[in-house]
């Protein structure tokens, strides 16, 4: 198969306008074939996808998502008009992605919300990780990349597996319904609450309190 060159994935991006990490996918699928992987874009819907992306999206709803009575989302996202928000396919789009938050607790909605210095410390926990590891210093910035990109993908909701089709991310069904729905949509903001989170708990040392009671007896 042919090495898919950044030169490749930026000439099917000005060509289609999909999203990067999207065209990537698209020559690695197309083993390397332009044409292809543009005509798969296309097929997959995420070319219109990317063409919407710039318009307004300030209509929608917020919609909520309760699990077992102690985690809860609520979960904003955007449509550009009140009339899509009521459409059934919009409305369970918006329920999985306050599921998604829910089962898979990202911190950030994409990796473009997380600050410069966030991400220069994590790259310095990570090289120390490594090089604790006793990996060569010469392989450890390497390493260090594609570390900080599965974290990407456990803290940003965007890149996450969506959770009912893992060989699919969150970014890529949003496309899919901007294609199908028509319209721009986006997934705005979000809050998550677990019972209990935050509040510092009694720590219970159980063979401690049975040896108390045994020699208060």
């Amino acid at each position: 198969m042919a090495a898919v060159t950044a030169a490749m994935v930026k000439e099917v991006r000005e060509t289609s306008g999909a999203g990067m990490m999207d065209c990537k996918k698209a020559l690695v699928e197309a083993e390397g074939n332009i044409e292809k992987a543009i005509e798969l874009l296309r097929e997959k819907g995420l070319a219109k996808a990317a063409k919407k992306a710039g318009r307004i999206a300030a209509e929608g709803l917020v919609t909520s998502y309760i699990h077992g009575g102690r985690i809860g989302v609520l979960v904003e996202i955007n449509s550009e008009t009140d009339f899509v928000s009521k459409n059934e396919e919009f409305q369970n789009f918006a329920k999985d992605v306050a599921m998604q938050i829910a089962a898979s607790n990202p911190l950030f909605i994409s990796r473009d919300e997380i600050s410069a210095e966030m991400i220069e410390k994590e790259k310095d926990v990570l090289r120390k990780q490594a090089l604790n590891e006793g990996k060569p210093e010469k392989i450890v910035e390497r390493m260090v990349e594609g570390r900080i990109n599965k974290y990407y993908k456990e803290v940003c909701l965007l890149e996450q597996p969506f959770i009912k089709d893992p060989d699919m991310d969150i970014q890529t069904l949003l496309n899919s319904k901007i294609a199908k729905i028509g319209e721009n949509l986006n997934i705005r903001r979000f809050a998550r609450f677990v019972v209990g989170e935050g509040i510092e708990k009694r720590q219970e040392n159980f063979a401690e309190e049975v040896a108390n009671q045994i020699k208060n007896k």
